[in-house]
């Protein structure tokens, strides 16, 4: 699809930023109309830009563009709502759900399903007390906007129906088929239950969620090539930090307590 020569005021979210010459930006951004591309914000970065609060991740935005070829340069941003509100943990599940975007989503390529996914994404982990159940059920949605989805209300084998107890071996090749009692070569082994949960047609639990996050990791990496998620090893380093401080701080409050 080529690149269009002028857009007004399309809704859109910023997904990744970084800087970009002396005063500019070079931003991806999410569309409906236009799916995921890439532009130019000159000078956003100088002190006085109206521009510079406006472009930043989780806040709906209206952009205007214009450029043909790979590389836009923005003409106007607007506020389309106020910033989606995210702390803590919910920052990373959120860096992560764009780090997928960025990843999976060529430039130029129309989703608005995606696009509306992504909207509503943002807005449940805003609200939602836990975050895992609307990260697996992005990803699932994800991928058959992208034409990969899941095989998870049958078995590979007959067609047969998911047995909620059954162990099957999940290939993102094939789908799951029963499991044949050792260790699968390639694959991950999960049980019924888990796809069952996967697609929504029973509730989490403990293990469910456990074997879900692993068969999405397997899935993801897979249509990644192998390529590291970035978000990933940021909440890996961050929760590494925050374990270190609990254990100094405890380490003090003893040192305290045999004085």
């Amino acid at each position: 699809m080529s690149h269009p020569r002028r857009v007004l005021l399309q809704p859109a979210y910023v997904l990744h930023r970084r800087d970009y010459r002396n005063t500019s930006l070079l931003v991806e951004i999410l569309t409906a109309e236009f799916g995921r591309s890439a532009l130019i914000a000159k000078g956003v970065r100088a002190p006085r830009s109206r521009w510079r609060p406006l472009l930043q991740p989780f806040m709906p935005l209206l952009i205007s563009w214009s450029g043909r070829g790979e590389l836009g340069s923005v003409t106007d941003v607007e506020a389309a709502g106020r910033p989606v509100h995210l702390s803590g943990e919910r920052v990373y599940s959120a860096l992560y759900v764009n780090e997928l975007l960025v990843r999976l989503v060529q430039r130029h390529d129309p989703h608005p399903g995606i696009f509306a996914l992504y909207g509503d994404s943002l807005q449940a982990l805003a609200r939602s007390p836990e975050a895992e159940p609307i990260l697996r059920a992005f990803e699932v949605a994800l991928l058959a906007e992208l034409g990969y989805g899941l095989m998870l209300e049958h078995n590979a084998s007959d067609g047969g129906p998911i047995e909620p107890e059954a162990l099957y071996c999940y290939r993102v090749e094939s789908g799951p088929v029963l499991a044949s009692g050792r260790e699968p070569q390639d694959g991950v082994l999960v049980h019924g239950r888990s796809l069952m949960a996967l697609g929504g047609a029973l509730s989490w639990d403990a293990a469910a969620r456990v074997q879900a996050k692993r068969l999405m990791r397997y899935v993801i990496d897979h249509h990644l090539a192998g390529r590291p998620v970035r978000a990933r090893e940021l909440y890996a380093a961050s929760t590494r930090r925050l374990q270190t401080s609990v254990d100094s701080n405890d380490s003090e409050a003893d040192g305290e307590q045999h004085h």
